[in-house]
């Protein structure tokens, strides 16, 4: 009888709601994030939405400027605290970090469970605070109007970005525990898959650098409540203070959502090109490299507000200096691909479309690193622009990525590749039509967080509204064919990539429940692929 529970399916039987809502098992826990990002990405989705529609035109047409404010700060804290952050490590880290390593589950599933309730509930206090009225500060919450001028909700959503803090702090300490004590016999450290390193650095920002921003936010809250005198001037207190300890963390935060995808990207490219990745060591200490150096760059975003010239100088150097990981990986993965056996399945493509988005956003951001040229686009669009083509253009292509590739695996039932292909398409060009002309926008000088704008910009505008629409329905698309293939999808077997990762190798599509029948015994370095022939749909 307990060989053949092992054997069943995590997804089990029959539903039972509680057994899901209390459960234990780190792949029902990804999906519980799967599910509670993709509301949350259509939230975010929305608040998007609402920004094009009123940037049509140079003229109020749609929202107040108070409106505007509000839709803004829905779309900025909705996207980054309640999907990008918790978005790859919840669903893809939960669900194959363990498999990948050769366990049965995490270090501490009581933790893991405790860690997606805390992402949820303080998503909730967000929700509550956009429900009674939103906030209108903006994601970054700038003092002194957060802390003492706003009359929005702004204590509310700071309590539940301090709480969702808590679960990504408890999920990075979770990872690290379980890939330092719970790899399978022969997993070393350079057996590791690339994603498995690539958390393992995400995991220590998550530890080191969360509790920065709880603690600011908290500071917020009491000079909001008490009056103390922290970041207000007219109560003795220093508003740059604020922006040193936001940046802080958010720099690096940056990487808590790239660092991922980039794992995600080595995975996928290997894969579909059939090639050992190139430079693996290289790519694993890149990693670390990115997590370490983002922690100094912090005054590179305070370029304008007073700060010393040689701090300005050391700041802008290590911006280039951080650029150089990222580089690595873009020509590591690009070498990967040289004579490679490539099949341009729908994975492949998300694939391929980071690689030339993420690009162009980090070579911007070497130019936002400049001294002198980030002092005429500060606060400008070009920022914007910027800032949507490491996050949209990183994360969220690695998360689409991350979804058609391993969704065979988790639930055994293939898409529809045509429409999975189209999908790809319609994002990449919808992106690039909503983004790029941003850069010029900001370029001849349209400052960002304004609702009206002069006449001459509003052909640029027009254009990237109409792209935002091409990309909502890039975005929306998958959401039909993906849920469309669990009831009309085809069988997807064991291993339909012809991947090499133990995931693929030692597990049932889906996984059984505790995923290995008996303990793997690794013997092979990863991504041991010699140009042989991919299975067929």
């Amino acid at each position: 009888m307990e060989s053949l529970a092992k054997k069943e399916s995590y997804l089990g039987s029959d539903f039972d709601l509680k057994s899901w809502l209390l459960t234990f098992d780190h792949k029902r826990i990804g999906l519980l994030y799967l599910l509670a990002i993709t509301f949350f990405f259509m939230i975010g989705g929305i608040g998007a939405m609402l920004i094009r529609l009123e940037l049509l035109t140079p003229q109020p047409d749609v929202l107040s400027a108070e409106l505007y404010n509000r839709a803004f700060t829905l779309h900025g804290v909705t996207m980054i605290f309640f999907f990008m952050i918790p978005s790859i490590p919840g669903v893809f880290g939960n669900f194959f970090i363990p498999m990948m390593i050769g366990a049965r589950d995490v270090a501490f599933p009581r933790l893991n469970l405790t860690s997606f309730y805390l992402y949820f509930g303080g998503a909730l206090f967000g929700i509550a605070a956009l429900l009674l009225g939103g906030v209108d500060t903006g994601w970054t919450f700038y003092t002194p109007y957060s802390s003492t001028y706003s009359n929005s909700n702004v204590i509310l959503m700071a309590v539940g970005i301090f709480i969702a803090g808590f679960s990504s702090i408890l999920t990075g300490l979770n990872f690290i525990v379980t890939i330092h004590k719970m790899r399978a016999p022969g997993m070393t450290w350079f057996r590791l898959p690339l994603f498995v390193w690539a958390h393992y650095a995400t995991s220590l920002i998550q530890v080191l650098g969360t509790p920065v921003i709880a603690v600011t936010l908290l500071l917020v809250a009491l000079e909001r409540l008490l009056h103390f005198g922290i970041f207000d001037p007219k109560l003795g207190g220093d508003p740059l203070l604020f922006q040193h300890l936001f940046w802080f963390y958010s720099h690096p935060a940056v990487y808590i959502m790239v660092l991922p995808g980039m794992g995600v990207i080595s995975e996928v490219i290997a894969c579909f090109s059939r090639k050992k990745i190139f430079g693996y060591s290289f790519i694993a200490a890149s990693s670390f490299a990115i997590a370490l150096l983002g922690f100094f760059v912090w005054g590179h975003h305070m370029f304008l507000t007073g700060q010393s010239v040689y701090a300005g100088v050391v700041f802008s150097f290590i911006s280039f200096l951080v650029a150089i990981p990222s580089a690595v990986k873009v020509f590591n993965w690009t070498a990967t691909l040289y004579k490679g056996k490539i099949y341009l399945r729908t994975p492949m493509l998300y694939a391929l479309g980071f690689i030339g988005l993420f690009t162009i956003g980090g070579l911007t951001g070497v130019m936002l690193g400049t001294l002198g040229l980030d002092v005429h686009v500060h606060d400008t669009y070009f920022v914007v622009a910027h800032f949507h083509y490491v996050m949209v253009g990183g994360t969220i292509m690695a998360y689409m990525a991350a979804i058609h590739f391993w969704w065979p695996k988790m639930f055994g039932r293939m898409y529809s590749e045509f429409l999975g292909r189209l999908s790809a398409l319609l994002v990449f060009v919808g992106f690039n039509l909503t983004f790029f002309p941003q850069f010029i926008l900001g370029y001849l000088g349209m400052p960002r967080r304004y609702h009206v704008y002069p006449p001459e910009f509003q052909v640029l505008n027009v254009f990237s509204s109409a792209g935002a629409s091409i990309l909502a329905v890039g975005f929306i698309l998958p959401f039909f064919y993906l849920l469309g293939s669990l009831v009309w999808g085809k069988k997807a077997g064991p291993n339909p990539w012809g991947a090499t990762g133990l995931e693929w190798q030692n597990a049932d599509s889906p996984p059984i429940t505790e995923n290995f029948e008996k303990t793997p015994h690794v013997t092979e370095d990863p991504y041991e692929y010699h140009g042989e022939d991919m299975p067929d749909e």
